[in-house]
């Protein structure tokens, strides 16, 4: 599609003033043939095949943002779930396989490798289990290694058996990297109805689905949305959608081409482009101040799901328009620590954990870089994470939790993360157990809606 003049105008804009970029590009990198009954092989394949098909990632990317004038903020790659070849494995050598792939990251020079992750909505096989025996430790001995669990889908019910370890593994994971705010937390996402294409961290991996390799995209506009409402201050709600979803589109459509020249130089297939709208701490790139230009006086209040719920749904269907492959998780973000205005709502209590729960009943994901008091029990970790699967699976969405307990933190302290991880203000979790539930274990069915054949 030929693109216009005023477009070239636009995007200039949107990049120099509104904070427009590309937030990733991620390559999928399927490593199904790097199984072996020699583990040393398997790493030797799994470091050679990573760093071939990758080689150019970063210097790629970086050219085309230069010659097109759009910054391309992260490189990242995603795997097939590592489970998959752990079948013969021991902790120690998933914990090696981690360290191959953060070495081969560090090698590419890109972002984060994403796909140290095990598909256990249903079951846990003997790989899988391996790997989330390994996983705290594997995480605490990593810098750009990212995990995703999948412990509930709407076909599948939710795995409690799963859920319950989630909750222990967190936990340790909170304890290994205590010394640095027990960031390991937050390259840790527990799945219910992942997708395969996802290309955000620290969900991305690399689905069964999905051909030999593939580049998909996010693009990032908060921004950009936020300066389009402001042109409209007394627009009704239906304008107010109208004015969203053709913004949508513009950065939808400049985010593709810029992915799609990227994937041609690598000469690989271009996979999908996820419409979701990824805040940064940038000033004024926040999702909560949309909806605080919306209408409400801070995120949070009455009225905040359903701002939201209109703002989600505009997105998509401007994003829909722009792309014939759409894809990923494609929505709204609400990441706390990297949104000052979802800050700003909890620190003027505003936002709670119970709301921002409800939040993601109709936005894209779920509870997302949320810290939490340290002294949180791993039954409660597991609790929060079933209530979450729950609103996924009713709903036939996807939802995840990737919360953060700071050990040695309290309520109403703040805890600084750095970079593009930000800071966050430590939320309380409700003082009841809910350990009866956990120890309960087994599954819980899959609803009625599953029955759809």
């Amino acid at each position: 599609m030929p693109i216009a003049f005023t477009e070239i105008q636009e995007t200039i804009r949107m990049v120099e003033m509104e904070h427009l970029d590309i937030r990733t590009v991620t390559m999928g990198i399927s490593l199904r043939d790097c199984a072996d009954h020699d583990f040393e092989k398997v790493k030797q394949k799994v470091y050679e095949k990573i760093t071939s098909y990758a080689k150019d990632l970063q210097s790629t990317a970086n050219q085309v943002a230069k010659e097109y004038g759009v910054p391309i903020i992260n490189k990242r790659i995603a795997i097939s779930p590592a489970a998959e070849l752990l079948g013969n494995a021991t902790k120690e050598q998933a914990i090696e396989l981690a360290e191959t792939l953060d070495k081969a990251a560090q090698a590419l020079e890109v972002d984060f490798i994403g796909g140290f992750s095990a598909l256990v909505h249903k079951g846990i096989s003997k790989g899988e289990q391996i790997l989330l025996d390994a996983l705290p430790e594997a995480l605490s001995k990593t810098e750009r290694v990212c995990s995703s669990i999948s412990i509930a889908t709407t076909r599948t019910g939710i795995n409690m058996d799963a859920v319950a370890q989630m909750g222990q593994i967190i936990h340790q994971t909170a304890e290994l990297t205590k010394d640095n705010n027990s960031i390991g937390c937050a390259k840790l996402v527990v799945f219910c109805n992942p997708v395969e294409d996802n290309p955000f961290m620290a969900g991305a991996f690399h689905g069964a689905g999905e051909g030999e390799a593939v580049l998909s995209v996010g693009v990032s506009g908060p921004g950009v949305v936020l300066n389009a409402l402001k042109r409209y201050p007394d627009a009704d709600l239906g304008e107010v959608s109208d004015v969203i979803k053709k913004t949508a589109f513009k950065i939808t459509r400049a985010g593709e081409i810029i992915g799609r020249v990227v994937a041609e130089r690598l000469n690989v297939p271009f996979g999908i482009m996820d419409l979701s709208l990824a805040p940064t701490n940038a000033q004024n790139d926040s999702v909560a101040e949309i909806l605080e230009e919306i209408g409400l006086e801070r995120v949070g209040t009455h009225g905040t799901i359903a701002a939201l719920a209109l703002m989600n749904d505009a997105v998509k269907k401007g994003g829909a328009m722009a792309s014939s492959y759409v894809g990923g998780l494609s929505g709204a973000f609400i990441p706390v620590s990297e949104d000052n205005g979802m800050i700003r709502g909890i620190e003027d209590g505003a936002l709670s954990l119970s709301k921002l729960e409800a939040m993601t009943c109709v936005c894209s994901v779920g509870l997302d870089m949320i810290a939490l008091e340290g002294n949180a029990s791993p039954e409660t970790l597991s609790a929060i994470i079933a209530d979450e699967a729950a609103i996924g699976m009713i709903n036939k969405k996807t939802t995840a939790v990737r919360v953060i307990p700071v050990v040695g933190k309290e309520e109403g302290e703040t805890v600084e993360f750095g970079g593009l991880l930000g800071r966050a203000p430590i939320i309380g979790v409700n003082p009841f157990s809910s350990e009866k539930l956990i120890k309960r274990g087994g599954r819980v069915p899959a609803p009625l809606q599953s029955l759809i054949n």
